[in-house]
C-alpha cells in the first residue's frame, strides 16, 4: 500500500513539474504601452507630444451657411455699395472650416501657451466662381499675463457671435477676423484684471475735399458721389488717405469676471494721420504740398454681462455702447466703408471717416488749408438669450449708431470747402437694427439654426432741389431723392466643432 501512495503522489509530481515547465515556453502577454500620454494639467483633449512636456490639443470646426438680403456678402452686408440692380446678388453661399491647435507647457515664469487657427472660408453668388480661401484668424502665444500676436482685441466686451450669427453691423468685436495685438494682463485676484496692449491701428479713412482738379470732393460714399466725381478716399494712396503706420493704437482696459457676469471698461487712442494737401487745378500729392499736423483720436467704451439662471439655465444678457471721435472702426469694425443702399429711384447713404480735412497751402479764405477736423460718433449693442431647455435657446438682439459732423467737416463734405451750407446739406446719420436668432443643438457639438435681422439707414442729406427736396447723388453725378433705406436679411447656419 505504502507503495501503490509512493508511486501516485510520483506521479503527480511529475505532472506538475512538466506542467509548469510547458507554461513557462508559452509567450508572456506583454503590458499596454501607451503610445499617446494623457495630459490632465490644462483640461480635456491634451496629450503629451512624445519625447516632451509639452501637451499638444487638436481641434477644429466646419461651417455650412445660406443668406438672403445680404447684398451678396455675409459679411459687408446690404448697406455697402449696395444700387440694387439687375446685378444684385441677394443670394449667398458660404462654408468655412479650421483646424486648430493649443500646445502648452511649464517654464519657470508659469504656463507658456501658442495657438492657431487655419483654414479656408468661400463664398458664391451663383456664379460658380468661388475659390477656397485661406484663411487664419488666431497665431498667437501667451506667457507670465502677455498675449502677443494675431488674437482679439482687449477693447472687445460684446461678443457678437454668441448670439447672432450676422455680424454686418456696428460693433468693437474683432473676435472672427482677429487682432494683432501686443498686451499684458495682470490679474489682481476675485477676478478683477487689468490690460495695457498696443495694438494693429484700426482705420476707416480721413476725407480730403477741394484737392483734385474740377471736383469738389474726393470719396464716394457707398456708391454714391458727394459733391464731384473724383476717386475713392481711403487708405489706398490718394487725396485724404491715411499716412504710413507710425504708431499701434494704444488700448486699455478694466475687467471683472464672476459668478453674477463681467464688466468691463475700456479706452483707446489711436492717430490720425493724412498724407498731403493737393494743389489748386491738380491732384498730384508731394511734399511740397505740406500736410495737417496728425491728432490723437480716441474712443471710450463700457460693457456689461449678466448671467440670468433665475430666467432659465444659461440665460445672460449683455450690452456694449462706445463714444469716439477719430477712432470710428471701434464702432464700426466691420462694415468699415461708406454706407448706401439705393431703392428704386431713391437711395440712402452715409459717410464714414475718421477726419476730414480740405484746402490747399496756396488757397485763401474758405479755400485755405484746414486741420483734421475728427468726425464723432457713438453706439449702443443689447442682446438676451434665452435657453428653452438645454437644446434649444433663442436671442434677441439690436442696436444703434449714430455719425456726426462738425459744422466745418459738414461743409468740406458738401461743398469742398468751408463755406457755409445754404441748400440744408447735411451729412450726419444714423442705422439701427434688430434681429433674433434660433438654435438647435442637435447635439453638444453639432448644431442648426436661422437668424431674422432687420436693419434701417437713416441717411443723410446732399441737400435739396425744388424739384427733389432732400437728394443722394449717383455715381454719374445726377441728384436722386434721398430717403430712409431699411433692409430685412435671413440666414442658416449648420456647424459641427470637432472634438474636443
Amino acid at each position: 500500500m505504502k507503495m501503490v501512495k509512493s508511486l501516485l503522489l510520483g506521479s503527480a509530481a511529475g505532472l506538475v513539474a512538466v506542467a509548469g515547465a510547458q507554461a513557462a515556453d508559452l509567450p508572456v502577454k506583454a503590458k499596454p504601452v501607451q503610445y499617446v500620454k494623457i495630459c490632465s494639467l490644462y483640461g480635456v483633449g491634451f496629450y503629451y507630444i512624445p519625447g516632451t512636456d509639452m501637451c499638444l490639443k487638436m481641434g477644429g470646426w466646419v461651417r455650412a451657411e445660406y443668406a438672403y438680403g445680404d447684398n451678396g456678402n455675409m459679411t459687408w452686408g446690404p448697406f455697402n455699395n449696395n444700387v440694387q440692380s439687375r446685378a444684385t446678388s441677394n443670394s449667398t453661399f458660404r462654408a468655412r472650416g479650421y483646424i486648430t491647435a493649443d500646445a502648452r507647457n511649464q517654464s519657470e515664469y508659469g504656463t507658456v501657451r501658442g495657438y492657431i487657427a487655419v483654414g479656408l472660408s468661400t463664398s458664391d453668388v451663383g456664379l460658380n466662381t468661388a475659390a477656397n480661401q485661406f484663411s487664419a484668424n488666431r497665431a498667437f502665444l501667451q506667457w507670465a499675463g502677455f498675449t502677443l500676436g494675431l488674437a482679439q482685441s482687449f477693447y472687445d466686451f460684446y461678443s457678437v457671435p454668441a448670439t447672432s450669427y450676422w455680424g454686418n453691423f456696428p460693433a468693437s468685436d474683432t473676435g472672427d477676423p482677429g487682432w494683432l495685438t501686443f498686451g499684458y494682463t495682470a490679474q489682481f485676484g476675485n477676478g478683477f484684471s487689468a490690460t495695457i496692449a498696443a495694438e494693429e491701428r484700426r482705420m476707416t479713412q480721413i476725407v480730403s475735399e477741394g484737392s483734385a482738379a474740377g471736383a469738389g470732393g474726393t470719396l464716394n460714399p457707398g456708391g454714391f458721389d458727394i459733391g464731384g466725381t473724383a476717386a475713392v478716399a481711403g487708405v489706398n494712396a490718394g487725396a485724404g488717405a491715411y499716412g504710413g503706420f507710425q504708431m499701434p493704437d494704444i488700448v486699455a482696459n478694466l475687467r471683472i469676471d464672476q459668478a453674477w457676469g463681467s464688466a468691463q471698461i475700456m479706452g483707446a487712442l489711436h492717430q490720425v494721420n493724412a498724407l498731403y494737401y493737393g494743389t489748386t487745378g491738380a491732384s498730384t500729392l508731394t511734399r511740397a504740398n505740406g500736410h495737417p499736423d496728425d491728432k490723437l483720436g480716441w474712443v471710450v467704451g463700457g460693457g456689461i454681462k449678466i448671467n440670468a439662471p433665475f430666467i432659465g439655465q444659461g440665460d445672460f444678457f449683455q450690452a456694449q455702447v462706445n463714444y469716439t471721435q477719430g477712432a470710428l472702426r471701434y464702432i464700426f469694425q466691420t462694415p468699415n466703408s461708406n454706407w448706401g443702399k439705393a431703392d428704386g429711384v431713391s437711395a440712402a447713404w452715409g459717410v464714414l471717416s475718421d477726419a476730414v480735412y480740405s484746402g490747399t497751402l496756396a488757397g485763401t479764405g474758405v479755400g485755405a488749408a484746414t486741420d483734421l477736423q475728427l468726425t464723432t460718433a457713438w453706439n449702443v449693442n443689447a442682446a438676451y438669450e434665452h435657453f428653452w431647455n438645454p437644446k434649444w435657446r433663442t436671442s434677441v438682439y439690436g442696436g444703434y449708431a449714430a455719425v456726426s459732423y462738425s459744422d466745418t467737416a459738414n461743409s468740406q463734405l458738401c461743398l469742398g470747402t468751408t463755406a457755409a451750407v445754404t441748400n440744408g446739406c447735411d451729412m450726419n446719420w444714423n442705422t439701427w437694427w434688430v434681429g433674433t436668432r434660433t438654435q438647435w443643438n442637435v447635439t453638444k457639438d453639432f448644431y442648426m439654426g436661422v437668424d431674422v435681422l432687420y436693419a434701417k439707414l437713416d441717411t443723410a442729406n446732399a441737400g435739396t432741389t425744388v424739384a427733389l427736396g432732400p437728394t443722394a447723388v449717383q455715381a454719374t453725378g445726377a441728384n436722386i431723392p434721398g430717403k430712409d433705406v431699411d433692409n430685412w436679411a435671413f440666414r442658416f447656419r449648420a456647424h459641427r466643432d470637432f472634438y474636443p
